[in-house]
C-alpha cells in the first residue's frame, strides 16, 4: 500500500472526526508537529501510525492509502483526454490533482460523465433512435459498483450468516435453497413448461407462491436463480437501502441496482465468503479447481474473486472483465486500480482477445500499462448455449487480471518470468487515450496528440506523433 502524500487524507479524516492536531496526536501517542509534518506531507503515514489509527479509531486504514488516486487519476486522464484541446493534461497533472484536491477531481470526472451522457442521448435523438435512458442507467450502477470497489459488506455478511444458519452445502445447494424458501416464506420451487424455459430463466407467480425456474439451468445456474429470488424476500430493505443511498438519476437506475445487489448476494451465497475466500487461498486461485469444489461455472468463480475485498480478511484485489467477439464489454467490476477508457475502446494487444483463438484455454500474460503499472491477466473464453441442436449459443472471454505483485499467490503465475521486464506486454486504455508513440496496432489517433503528417516517407507505425521542438 503506497503512503506517500497521504497527508491530505489524514487531515480530512481529522476534520470528519472533529479533532485538532494536538487531540490526534494525544491519541496517536504521538507529538503535535509529528502530525502537522504528516499532513503536509513532509513526514510519510508510517505504518505503525496506521495501526494505531485502525486500533483507537476502528477505521480501514485502506481510506489512507494513495492507491485510491491511482483509480481517480486514471478516470481523470480519461475524461481530460475527451476534448477538444490541443493540450493533453500530463499523467503528472492528472495525479497532482487527483491527490492534493480529490474532490474536484471527482467533480471533473462526474461532470465528464453527464456530458457523454448528454452527448449519447442526443445523437440518440438525432438519429431519432428510442434510446431511452437504459445506457445511461447501466453506467450508472456499473459506477456504484466500481466506487464500492466491488464488495457490498452488508450484503455478503448477510448471504454469509444465512448460508451457515441454513447449513447448506454445495453438493446440494439448489435443494437447500429450494427447502429453505418453502419453509421462510412458504414459496414452492417447480419447473417452467419446456417451451417457456427456453425464453425465461425464472419467473415468480405471488399469488400462488410458485417460483418456477427453466429447466435448461445447470445445478449451479439453478442455485443462483434460487439465491437471487431469496435476495429479493430477505433482503429487500437492505438493497433498497443500498440503492437510494447510491446518487442515482432515477427509478430505471435505481431498479437496475437493485437487480444488481440482488445479484450481488446471490453470488455471495452461493459461494460464501469465509469458505471461498480460505478455498482460493488455498488452492491458489485455481479457477477450474474452485468452480469443481463449489460445483458452479468459471464466469461465476471468476467474479467472485473480484470481490473478495472485506476489510481483515481480503483476497487478491482482481479486475473482472466480460467481452464478446466484436470487444464489446458487457461487464467490468474491478477491486483493482486498474482502469480502461469508455472513449479509446479497448487494447487489441490485451490477450482478452486472444482467448477467442483459443478456446477453452486458459491464457496468461503479463501486460504492463503505459503509466508503468504491470498486471498479470487471466483469460478463457465461456460458451452459453440453452437449446439444443442448432439453438444459438453465446460466447465470451472472460478476463481476470491482477497488479503483478501479487502475481506469485496464483497459480497462473508458475512458469512466468515475473521479474523479467521484456516479458511484459505493452497494452493501453484504448487508443484514442493511449500515450504510447510506436505501437504497431494503433487504430486510431491519439485524442490531442499532433500528427506527423509528410508525404516524404511512409511508417510501420500507424499516426506517428509529431515531436514537439525547443524554441
Amino acid at each position: 500500500m503506497t503512503l506517500k502524500k497521504a497527508g491530505l487524507r489524514l487531515r480530512r479524516f481529522r476534520e470528519e472526526q472533529g479533532l485538532t492536531q494536538a487531540a490526534l496526536a494525544a491519541a496517536l501517542g504521538i507529538s503535535t508537529s509529528y502530525v502537522n509534518q504528516i499532513e503536509s506531507n513532509q513526514r510519510p503515514l508510517t505504518g505503525p501510525v496506521l495501526l494505531r489509527l485502525s486500533e483507537v479509531f476502528a477505521v480501514d486504514v485502506q481510506r489512507f492509502a494513495v492507491s485510491e488516486s491511482d483509480r481517480l487519476t486514471a478516470q481523470l486522464r480519461d475524461a481530460l483526454a475527451d476534448t477538444a484541446h490541443t493540450d493533453r493534461a500530463s499523467a503528472a497533472e492528472a495525479r497532482e490533482l487527483s491527490e492534493s484536491m480529490p474532490e474536484l477531481a471527482q467533480y471533473v470526472v462526474d461532470l465528464h460523465r453527464r456530458y457523454r451522457h448528454a452527448l449519447e442521448r442526443n445523437a440518440a435523438m438525432s438519429a431519432e433512435l428510442d434510446a431511452g435512458a437504459a445506457p445511461t442507467a447501466h453506467e450508472e450502477v456499473r459506477d456504484l459498483f466500481y466506487a464500492k470497489r466491488n464488495h457490498v459488506a452488508e450484503l455478503d455478511e448477510a448471504a454469509e450468516r444465512i448460508y451457515e444458519e441454513a447449513r447448506l452445502e454445495p453438493r446440494d445447494l439448489a435443494g437447500g435453497l429450494a427447502r429453505l424458501l418453502r419453509e421462510r416464506y412458504g414459496v414452492a420451487v417447480a419447473d417452467l413448461e419446456a417451451g417457456e424455459g427456453l425464453r425465461v430463466k425464472r419467473r415468480f407467480d405471488a399469488e400462488t407462491g410458485v417460483l418456477r425456474l427453466s429447466p435448461l439451468l445447470t445445478p449451479g445456474q439453478r442455485a443462483f436463480q434460487l439465491a437471487t429470488h431469496l435476495a429479493l424476500a430477505e433482503c429487500d430493505e437492505l438493497i433498497r437501502a443500498e440503492a437510494d443511498a447510491a446518487d442515482l438519476s432515477g427509478d430505471e437506475a435505481r431498479g437496475l441496482a437493485r437487480l444488481g445487489l440482488a445479484n450481488y448476494f446471490a453470488g455471495a451465497l452461493i459461494l460464501p465468503y469465509g469458505r471461498f475466500l480460505r478455498a482460493a487461498e488455498e488452492l491458489r486461485y485455481d479457477i477450474d479447481l474452485l468452480a469443481r469444489r463449489f460445483r458452479v461455472g468459471y464466469e461465476t468463480v471468476a467474479h467472485r474473486l473480484s470481490t473478495l475485498q472485506r476489510p481483515g480478511a481480503r483476497g487478491v484485489p482482481f479486475f473482472f472483465v466480460r467481452v464478446d467477439r466484436a470487444g464489446n464489454i458487457s461487464k467490468r467490476q474491478s477491486a483493482t486500480d486498474f482502469h480502461f477508457s469508455r472513449v479509446g475502446g479497448s487494447c487489441p494487444l490485451w490477450n482478452v482477445y486472444e482467448a477467442f483463438a483459443h478456446p477453452g484455454e486458459i491464457r496468461t500474460q503479463l501486460a504492463q500499462m503505459p503509466d508503468g503499472r504491470a498486471y498479470l491477466w487471466v483469460a478463457r473464453t465461456v460458451t452459453r448455449r440453452y437449446g439444443g441442436f442448432g439453438a444459438p449459443a453465446k460466447t465470451f472471454a472472460i478476463g481476470l487480471g491482477c497488479d503483478l505483485h501479487h502475481a506469485s499467490r496464483l497459480v497462473y503465475a508458475d512458469g512466468l518470468d515475473l521479474a523479467n521486464p521484456g516479458a511484459l506486454t505493452p497494452i493501453g486504455p484504448g487508443c484514442k487515450v493511449c500515450d504510447r508513440t510506436g505501437c504497431p496496432q494503433r487504430a486510431f489517433p491519439a485524442i490531442g496528440a499532433p500528427l506527423e503528417v509528410t508525404d516524404r516517407e511512409s511508417r510501420f507505425t500507424p499516426y506517428p506523433q509529431s515531436i514537439p521542438t525547443e524554441d
